[in-house]
């Protein structure tokens, strides 16, 4: 297949991103005069409180390969991806972000580098970020470190969202059923050929980020739970440790007492046993609230996200059991 016979369909979550949207589609519209390829724009609106919602409307009203799906209610950006995938009709699907962080100038190397063969998954990795701290960027680093330790899945480090995904890793994602989606971690979970491309990541054009430190917190426990058991097995270990050591210590007073005579230790050792042995108790049976919430969840079988309107060139399959709502 040629590139002028390809359809290369761009999924874009959105959340309060007025400011970013007239730039984006600006820029769009520029860079699909210089592709060889064809392609369309999915916009995914997730719960968005401000105007951006009429300006969907207004951009697919004037343009064909412009669609856009809005949700009931904010899903989350993980949800919005999976949606977007759902509806998105192209021979190869490129997720990124509204933010113009995510250069157009980059999509047509992805197209090459899958177009070749050497990849059915091809990821962006910054060479460089212009906005980030240095905070950011050293906990980005060492979630992936420590996510690679425990997990049985490898994630490439620096490797997001922004990517190119051929049309059988697109059902492949859109086959999982599960409704606690750790995106990174299935991109890498679902397995076939993958290739980095670097590009160069520019400043936000406008607006600002919704995400802060305490959202990328529950981020990252959401990826490790999701993949990873190890959590759960480190208690058993510590609780074979903790034991070890009350019998040593049992069997130490135990024999000063016998041998020597001596007092045992009073109430304040005691107390300080007591305190520690219960936080212990109370992390471990946090944990298990965390595994045990997202059983919960899964259980209840509800879509993973409702639509309150759409206009998409593709409708995703009544037996997905993703999405419900407006069809």
């Amino acid at each position: 297949m040629t590139l002028s016979d390809l359809t290369i369909s761009l999924v874009v979550p959105v959340y309060n991103e007025e400011a970013s949207l007239p730039l984006f589609m600006e820029a769009f519209r520029k860079a699909r005069e210089t592709w060889p390829f064809a392609a369309d724009v999915t916009f995914v609106n997730d719960g968005s409180s401000d105007s951006s919602l009429a300006l969907l409307r207004y951009y697919s009203e004037q343009h064909d390969d412009v669609h856009y799906v809005s949700f009931s209610r904010n899903f989350g950006k993980e949800v919005a991806l999976s949606a977007g995938m759902d509806h998105a009709a192209g021979d190869a699907v490129v997720l990124m972000d509204v933010d113009m962080q995510h250069p157009f100038e980059a999509v047509p190397r992805f197209v090459e580098v899958w177009q070749q063969g050497n990849a059915e998954m091809v990821y962006g990795v910054r060479n460089a970020d212009n906005e980030e701290t240095a905070m950011k960027r050293w906990t980005s680093r060492l979630f992936y470190r420590f996510f690679n330790m425990l997990a049985h899945t490898t994630l490439p480090e620096g490797g997001g969202d922004f990517r190119l995904l051929d049309r059988k890793v697109v059902d492949a994602l859109r086959s999982l059923p599960e409704r606690n989606r750790f995106m990174k971690g299935l991109y890498a979970w679902v397995g076939f050929t993958t290739c980095a491309v670097s590009y160069d990541q520019p400043a936000r054009a406008a607006g600002k980020t919704s995400f802060n430190y305490w959202k990328l917190w529950n981020f990252a426990l959401d990826g490790i739970v999701s993949f990873s058991t190890w959590p759960l097995r480190v208690w058993s270990y510590l609780g074979v440790i903790v034991a070890l050591l009350a019998f040593v210590y049992g069997t130490w007073v135990v024999l000063q007492t016998l041998i020597w005579g001596a007092n045992v230790p009073g109430y304040a050792s005691l107390a300080a046993g007591v305190m520690f042995l219960g936080g212990m108790q109370l992390i471990s049976i946090g944990v298990l609230g965390e595994y045990l919430g997202r059983l919960f969840m899964e259980t209840k079988g509800r879509p993973l996200y409702v639509v309150a309107e759409k206009k998409v060139a593709r409708v995703a399959s009544d037996d997905s059991g993703k999405g419900a709502g407006q069809s």
